[in-house]
């Protein structure tokens, strides 16, 4: 098959979880023999013209100058691929493509993967959500195959749109090689800290678990690791917080081993995203043996099931901190997501999913 990748910021991943998905799905449909394309960035840090067998075609992007605006326009993407064939065009969500989706090539199977429920964001303002509450629509129209990355999006598409789609899940790898030297560069002991690794946005639950950790009794140190500087929802927090001495920004970490170890020997390690399908962070906090407090919501539940705590306020989280809760004490939890994961979640069967569907779907 020739298959193009469209929607993300390019590969290798410097950015967020489509663009680490973009990275195993083309490097792993490469391996099978596939002719993968991935669009990417104009200003992508990686310039080259192939990466891992896989070929990068480079765009003009307005990201730098118009922020979230420029995901938006992405048309010049959707031309260069009327001229170049593709079996399958494979989106991974809608924001960057679906005014255009007029205009993808008809001889091209277009599949989208639809991400989660964007128009629920709460960083976009309301014309923005708006605008995508009709770029959902505008996406399901345009596409030929529609793919869920959870249960969660698959009902809701099928009870609001009526429409049927396939569930193949984000995927992620065992953490095989912990190493506590690793988080030296980070001045913490191993299970001295608790943990959220998350984008800083007001939807992955920041300032409510922060609210319930300086509410809290416990002198255990917690470590923020997401870009907060890069917005001003990340300047407001680190402002609000400055006094408490147990919270620690460390800033946007892109190293794998760090973030691993990080997750490995945290002790508590907090999950809030409110809003999206199967999330990379969760899987890979899993994969870690992470003990994990989970936002209370459909996507985490159906993923975590009873092996997880969980919170909804603030008050539950200082009620969690206060617990006390010591890591060691609760292996059953930790095992049981790690079978999760060797079950369902391995990026070999991901890919191995996402191979089989695509030829099906071709071959009809």
């Amino acid at each position: 098959m020739k298959i193009a990748i469209l929607g993300t910021r390019g590969i290798p991943n410097n950015y967020g979880g489509f663009e680490q998905f973009a990275e195993y799905l083309s490097k792993g449909l490469g391996e099978l023999g596939h002719e993968v394309c991935v669009y990417s960035s104009y200003d992508h840090p990686y310039q080259e013209e192939y990466w891992n067998r896989v070929k990068l075609i480079h765009k003009w992007s307005p990201d730098k100058y118009t922020g979230t605006l420029g995901q938006f326009i992405y048309l010049l993407c959707i031309l260069d691929s009327r001229k170049r064939k593709f079996d399958i065009i494979l989106q991974l969500g809608y924001t960057s493509s679906s005014v255009w989706g007029w205009l993808l090539p008809s001889r091209s199977l277009i599949v989208t993967n639809m991400d989660g429920l964007e128009w629920k964001r709460s960083k976009y303002g309301k014309n923005v959500q708006r605008f995508l509450k009709v770029a959902e629509k505008l996406a399901i129209r345009t596409s030929d195959f529609l793919i869920s990355d959870s249960i969660g999006i698959q009902n809701y598409l099928r009870d609001i749109y009526k429409k049927d789609s396939k569930y193949i899940p984000y995927g992620t790898d065992i953490f095989k090689e912990p190493n506590p030297q690793a988080i030296d560069s980070i001045n913490v002991h191993a299970y001295s800290y608790n943990l959220l690794i998350a984008r800083i946005e007001p939807e992955n639950s920041i300032e409510t678990i922060l609210d319930g950790v300086c509410s809290s009794s416990s002198d255990r140190l917690f470590l923020v690791v997401g870009n907060h500087a890069g917005n001003s929802f990340g300047r407001y927090l680190t402002q609000k917080y400055t006094e408490d001495k147990r919270i620690r920004f460390l800033g946007a970490i892109y190293s794998l081993e760090i973030l691993n170890n990080l997750r490995y020997y945290s002790n508590l390690y907090f999950h809030g995203h409110t809003v999206g399908g199967t999330n990379p962070s969760l899987l890979e906090a899993m994969a870690s043996n992470s003990l994990i407090c989970a936002h209370n919501n459909e996507f985490n539940n159906s993923i975590l099931g009873g092996d997880a705590f969980y919170f909804s306020t603030k008050l539950d989280v200082m009620k969690l901190m206060d617990s006390n809760i010591v890591k060691e004490f609760y292996s059953a939890f930790l095992g049981a997501n790690l079978k999760k994961i060797e079950r369902l979640y391995l990026w070999k069967k991901i890919i191995e999913d996402y191979d089989n569907y695509l030829l099906t779907i071709l071959n009809r």
